[in-house]
């Protein structure tokens, strides 16, 4: 009795906060849809537009027959290089993990019948024109280009829930910001609905953006230090083929990141920094050797996101080569020289080899993990930055080239 108890307290859990631990295990499955609609008071996003790219049929099937074809192409019994025979070694103790977690979810039937349930939804509120704004920041007038945010100032009724209800909109205030090269802010504890050529974006209750390109970071760069960030989350457009013949995004050359200024960003006590990275070994020594000395981190642990379909299954292969199913996340503490010591004292050490699990969104598209990581924070009230960022999160300074990417009113209902 006990047991089903304590199942149901953490299906609870779930259903409100997204978040569901497995017992006595290093994994947790996250619904980002859920963990995503903590952030906003009066729009939901929709499952549908969230998971779009996964549900459309004829697009998976294309993508099924194009990795067959691929995995054809590359089944050559060539020994492997020194490189490769690094990468190798990494994802044979990293597999491990990865099978007990995918375990722990194929065990699970109330995760399971969650996922078979995921399409559920109603439509997303319409289409918008989708906006380059990477190409808007380059044109002549970008520095004349606003946006005007409507601060919509209510309250929720009592008897609202967590994933929808009514909200009693007292008042609406407009305000006008330069978009590009300038912290756009929504100060209240409210969704902002912004207005850009006649296109709308959703922003999240007490969240900013700063956009621009990388030259103008330093504008992110708090006056006093005591106002910098306790977390830092960076999702780098690295050098990869297949985004660049995808036309998804820009890519960067590896040595532009070098100059993040990660430790004038940091809090005076410090920041964990948490790194997305590809399963290349080139990269991975790279970040290990340069970037993270460069940076100030001193590297801590790893955490996995295992990708898996709505039936539970894995999106591939957990051992081909050249396209497994999951990403790396680096985590490391950046402090300041005046607190440094080499046990990095009061800073929680951050288990190593965690799994988080999760169907993919759009195409590159990251889960969002902050609360995961909030608890090994430096401080009691984390200040969070994403850079890289192509979405916004409540009480989250974003900024990128294009953080308004997932804001727009296509993906909300």
């Amino acid at each position: 009795m006990a047991e089903n108890e304590r199942d149901n307290d953490k299906l609870t859990t779930f259903e409100k906060t997204g978040i569901y631990r497995f017992e006595k295990s290093n994994a947790v499955f996250i619904d980002p849809v859920r963990v995503l609609n903590r952030h906003y008071t009066r729009f939901k996003l929709s499952p549908s537009a969230y998971y779009s790219r996964f549900f459309d049929s004829a697009n998976s099937n294309s993508q099924s027959v194009c990795r067959k074809r691929k995995r054809k192409a590359k089944t050559t019994s060539r020994p492997l290089n020194e490189k490769e025979q690094l990468a190798n070694q990494r994802h044979l103790e990293a597999r491990v993990f990865m099978l007990k977690a995918h375990e722990d979810l194929l065990g699970n039937n109330d995760i399971l019948e969650f996922l078979r349930n995921l399409r559920g939804d109603e439509a997303a509120e319409g289409a918008s024109v989708e906006q380059s704004f990477v190409e808007l920041g380059t044109v002549w007038q970008a520095h004349m280009y606003e946006i005007t945010l409507n601060h919509c100032h209510g309250d929720r009724s009592n008897n609202e829930s967590q994933n929808g209800g009514s909200c009693r909109i007292q008042s609406c205030e407009p305000k006008t910001f330069l978009l590009f090269e300038n912290l756009v802010v929504n100060e209240t504890s409210n969704d902002a609905e912004a207005i850009f050529l006649n296109n709308k974006y959703i922003l999240p209750k007490e969240s900013s953006f700063f956009m621009s390109d990388l030259g103008k970071i330093h504008n992110l760069i708090p006056a006093d230090s005591d106002r910098g960030f306790n977390l830092i989350v960076i999702d780098p457009p690295w050098e990869n083929s297949s985004a660049r013949q995808k036309l998804k995004y820009q890519t960067l050359p590896n040595r532009f990141f070098l100059s993040l200024p990660i430790k004038k960003l940091s809090h005076t006590e410090g920041a964990l920094v948490a790194l997305w990275v590809t399963n290349r070994e080139k990269l991975r020594a790279f970040v290990e050797n340069e970037l993270f000395p460069k940076w100030g981190v001193k590297y801590m642990a790893t955490m996995y996101w295992l990708k898996v379909k709505a039936d539970g299954l894995l999106i591939g292969d957990l051992d081909l080569f050249h396209h497994r199913p999951y990403e790396c996340l680096l985590l490391g503490y950046c402090v300041k020289e005046a607190v440094y010591c080499d046990r990095y004292f009061g800073l929680k050490p951050i288990p190593d080899n965690q799994v988080f699990i999760s169907i993919p969104g759009d195409y590159s598209r990251k889960p969002p993990i902050g609360e995961l990581l909030k608890e090994y924070a430096p401080g009691f009230e984390p200040r969070c930055a994403e850079l890289f960022s192509r979405e916004m999160l409540a009480g989250w300074s974003s900024w990128g080239n294009e953080p308004l990417h997932f804001q727009a009113s296509s993906y909300f209902k």
